[in-house]
């Protein structure tokens, strides 16, 4: 049979043209620990959580520092010391700060910031705009024009421990009619084009014109929209560069990537609609074993009952199903997990064999779409191959890389290639971080999934935790075209996941020291619920398990007290001319807005300093 074929060839098969060749690891059990793990999650109170964001492409410099670690071994920040928060910063520059921050919560100039940048342009001329932008908004956000002119500030901020991501923030100025066809074009196959909807695709994972935008309800984070391969060869450069910058400047660096900017994005959601039914076919057959009421972990598959299943389903024949779960040493101990059951989608010289999906009505495997193109194969390729090549160029420069998260239809790809990144390269230290959106639904079961595989197989996990930058366009999104909302109910569901996600991470940590998680908040509740944590379990900041990272421009009074203390704390700092940011810039002062009128805080601190400095006599106070 054609389709038994394809699974068993499915199964013997290894990551290998694109990831490289690996030796099968020895698998071991720790249900326990997680059983253990899970009960301490239900236990735990979850405290406010923050708000968290999105940190865009780009690299990550920091300076080594010694930590200030008090001898009662206990960790203690006092964030309403403006002294230590604002040491860095010129009497001008906190003035800056309060002037930028009022502004940006006015809705009408938030509203037509745009509008009015451009008509300050054509009234001042091009120098004198561009003088207004760099002591405003440009010099609040942005760090300079180009890499010589930012590095003052970065060595200036190493200097007060804290590092920088480096971004160079230029956006194509597209229009929404320019985007939506270039998204279109990009993610509709040929095989699509012609056939109509013949192919059986879900509404979710397919291309939809009225959401090709993908910017349209994203404030924080950068968007690529596919031109062409040469295009995604620039990209690749650029973020080699950001690499080089990273490992020339300090031995411990990041650099961040986004892989829609590497590839066409037809790819990503094919992959990811194979992934999401893969899954959902092991929970089909989890149910007829009455095991679907069970955390994800705990869901292990008889494995007797499981082949008779399949064969009566005429998936394969029996002895065929037998070597498939026997091909990598999987189910020795009687049982198949989620963990065992992944393992059996894997690449071959022919990426499109790949994109085979299980019909649950038939029992048999299909093909997603009725045929690909050669130059889609070439393609899809192509996109691995870019994203090979900067692990490679992380590993030789000792630079940690950090995926960013997308949207949902495309995020199920994302984190399986980045996994399979991790089992390469995190072999001896953490080189690649994936990102966890905290607002999912699911967030938590992809946390623990992934750390119970590298706990497994032996690697270093890595992650950064966020809460989402994508929740107006995902909502919008499955309510209009049908399918079910991905995102938590309200705010204080994504609260509790993202301290859950957390805490089972840093539980992780306190075990075996073998996972490394980026905490990138802007709240200072979820610094101090992270520090109280580290307190309990005995976590240093010396260790450089647990980062922290906030944006330039904001919430200065939590990064510098945190990089004095000797914490791992790194602010993104985005560059570029100042024509080309502007598309940056006005999505800053949307978010800014909202954060602004949801706290005064940080305006409260900076007006204390000011007022302190004044009856100090420190008019010309200077950075020391």
């Amino acid at each position: 049979m054609q389709d038994a074929k394809a699974v068993s060839a499915l199964a013997r098969a290894h990551f290998g043209r694109v990831f490289a060749t690996r030796s099968a690891q020895e698998r071991f059990r720790s249900t326990a620990a997680s059983r253990r793990r899970a009960a301490e999650d239900e236990a735990a109170e979850q405290p406010p959580c923050a708000l968290l964001q999105e940190s865009a492409q780009g690299d990550v410099i920091r300076q080594t520092r010694s930590s200030a670690e008090p001898a009662s071994g206990r960790i203690s920040i006092n964030f309403d010391n403006t002294v230590e928060a604002y040491r860095s910063k010129k009497n001008w520059e906190l003035l800056r700060s309060l002037l930028v921050f009022k502004l940006c919560s006015l809705d009408f100039l938030v509203d037509k910031n745009k509008e009015i940048m451009d008509l300050s342009r054509k009234f001042l001329g091009q120098k004198l705009f561009e003088k207004l932008m760099k002591m405003t908004f440009y010099g609040q956000f942005v760090a300079g024009e180009d890499q010589e002119s930012i590095k003052p500030l970065i060595q200036k901020n190493q200097a007060f421990g804290v590092g920088s991501v480096l971004d160079y923030s230029v956006e194509e100025d597209l229009t929404q009619e320019e985007a939506e066809k270039k998204e279109m074009e990009s993610c509709v196959s040929e095989a699509e084009k012609q056939n109509h909807g013949i192919d059986q695709r879900e509404k979710k994972f397919k291309a939809h014109r009225q959401f090709g935008d993908r910017r349209g309800g994203v404030i924080s984070a950068r968007t690529y929209f596919y031109a062409d391969e040469a295009k995604c060869d620039q990209h690749m450069d650029t973020f080699i560069k950001c690499i080089k910058a990273s490992g020339g400047a300090s031995v411990d660096g990041f650099s961040a990537i986004k892989m829609t900017a590497l590839g066409r994005p037809q790819f990503l959601l094919q992959f990811s609609e194979v992934l999401v039914k893969w899954k959902r076919f092991f929970k089909f057959l989890a149910a007829q074993q009455g095991k679907d009421d069970v955390d994800i972990l705990e869901q292990k598959l008889e494995l007797e009952h499981l082949q008779e299943s399949l064969t009566q389903m005429g998936v394969g024949a029996k002895a065929d199903i037998k070597n498939w779960f026997t091909g990598e040493k999987l189910g020795l101990s009687g049982t198949i997990d989620l963990l065992d059951w992944n393992s059996l989608i894997n690449d071959r010289t022919k990426i499109s064999n790949l994109l085979l999906v299980p019909n649950v009505e038939t029992g048999h495997l299909e093909p997603l779409l009725s045929r690909f193109t050669d130059e889609e194969e070439k393609q899809m390729k192509r996109m691995l191959q870019r994203l090979d090549v900067l692990a490679k160029h992380a590993l030789e420069n000792g630079v940690r890389l950090m995926v960013d998260a997308e949207q949902t239809y495309f995020q199920p790809a994302i984190s399986r290639l980045t996994l399979e990144m991790q089992r390469l390269y995190n072999q001896e230290k953490p080189i690649i971080f994936n990102t966890y959106q905290c607002y999912l639904k699911e967030a938590y079961d992809n946390v623990s999934v992934d750390v119970e595989l590298s706990r497994r197989e032996g690697w270093f996990f890595g992650a950064k935790l966020v809460r989402g930058a994508y929740m107006y366009q995902e909502r919008s999104r499955a309510a209009e075209i049908g399918y079910e909302d991905p995102i938590n109910p309200d705010y204080e569901a994504t609260n509790r996941m993202y301290h859950k996600c957390l805490e089972y991470i840093l539980l992780e940590i306190e075990h075996n020291r073998k996972a490394n998680v980026m905490v990138a908040s802007h709240n200072e509740d979820t610094v101090k619920f992270t520090l109280e944590k580290m307190n309990e379990m005995g976590l240093r900041p010396s260790e450089n398990k647990v980062y922290f990272g906030q944006l330039l421009g904001m919430c200065d009074q939590i990064s510098f007290p945190l990089g004095q203390a000797g914490f791992p704390v790194y602010k993104y700092v985005p560059y570029g001319p100042v024509n080309e940011v502007i598309p940056y810039l006005s999505r800053r002062a949307q978010e800014n807005r909202g954060f602004m009128k949801g706290s005064q805080r940080e305006r409260a601190l900076l007006g204390q300093e000011l007022k302190r400095r004044l009856f100090k006599g420190q008019l010309l106070y200077q950075p020391v």
